[in-house]
């Protein structure tokens, strides 16, 4: 499988690195959001610029191009090259080539990810992203603990075979939150619609 699977990282990777928060924040006017909050190109800190739309089109975006590749590379190229296409995607967003390798998060994105892998990774994702945002109203929180649950999801609901994906995303997304986990251990990490 060896140029599906180049091809599979390949489109993955293009596919993620499509910045949409910064690309929208621009075409609003609203500068570069990247001198904004966190400097983050992802829909929490879009939302810090006081556009709420802006930022559910982010979320929406960044969550489309994370299905919409493993979708493609599974009609293409079968289940390998959907675990491949799922890394590779989140890989582009969180390090865009176009960014100087200075991207998002891939909170947003993984969950595209997780939904285009399997529904019901896709859905304990959603349940415990919405849920821990609602309780706690910390984004960082919500995307952490979904992002575990998705690997978990995938032990526990019959697919194995995309556990070792979604165990390395999750654990290059808690590593790139590194920073908001020393703030949450300090009491210190900002709600969600925190200027900060």
């Amino acid at each position: 499988m060896g140029s599906e699977a180049f091809l599979a990282a390949f489109l993955g990777y293009l596919a993620g690195s499509i910045p949409f928060g910064l690309l929208l924040t621009r075409a609003a006017g609203l500068g570069d959001v990247r001198q904004i909050g966190s400097g983050n190109i992802g829909a929490t800190n879009v939302l810090r610029t006081g556009n709420k739309g802006l930022a559910a089109a982010t979320l929406l975006l960044d969550l489309a191009k994370g299905f919409l590749a493993v979708f493609i590379a599974g009609k293409l190229w079968g289940e390998g090259a959907m675990a491949i296409a799922a890394g590779a995607v989140v890989v582009g967003h969180c390090f865009p080539v176009w960014l100087r390798f200075k991207g998002g998060k891939g909170v947003a994105t993984n969950a595209g990810v997780a939904l285009g892998l399997a529904w019901p990774i896709g859905a304990a994702y959603a349940l415990v992203w919405l849920g821990v945002l609602a309780i706690f109203r910390v984004s960082s929180l919500a995307g952490m603990s979904a992002v575990v649950a998705a690997a978990a999801a995938a032990l526990l609901l019959g697919y194995p075979q995309f556990f070792p994906a979604l165990a390395a995303i999750a654990l290059l997304i808690l590593w790139l939150h590194r920073e908001n986990i020393g703030r949450l251990m300090r009491g210190e990490e900002p709600r969600l619609g925190s200027k900060k």
